[in-house]
């Protein structure tokens, strides 16, 4: 069962490929996601790492946790599940028209 990983503070200049390097030295590695802004394409400085299983997934927090890369301190730790936001939504212009009565 895979197990995915939360990498934050990431150098923005990270790439893929820098990842898997890094973090198969710990396991094997399914997949790699580097966030990016939807308006820029930007990198946003954090990703997610899929482990191919807890063992190595662990591995991979033991090791790495704190490390150095390019002039950052990495944060990695399991990945929680994203928390349903608040607020309600709908948003938009208030609710249905309303009825007037006619100024005679």
């Amino acid at each position: 069962m895979n197990t995915k990983l939360y990498v934050g503070n990431l150098p923005y200049e990270t790439t893929e490929s820098e990842l898997q390097a890094l973090f198969g030295a710990a396991g094997e590695v399914s997949t790699i996601n580097i966030v990016r802004d939807r308006a820029t394409g930007q990198p946003r400085g954090f990703a997610f790492v899929e482990m191919s299983d807890a063992t190595s997934a662990q591995r991979a927090i033991t090791e790495l946790d704190r490390k150095q890369l390019g002039s950052r301190s990495l944060t990695v730790n399991e990945a929680k599940p994203m928390e349903p936001r608040s607020g309600g939504g709908g948003g938009g212009f208030g609710g249905g028209r309303q009825r007037r009565e006619p100024r005679w």
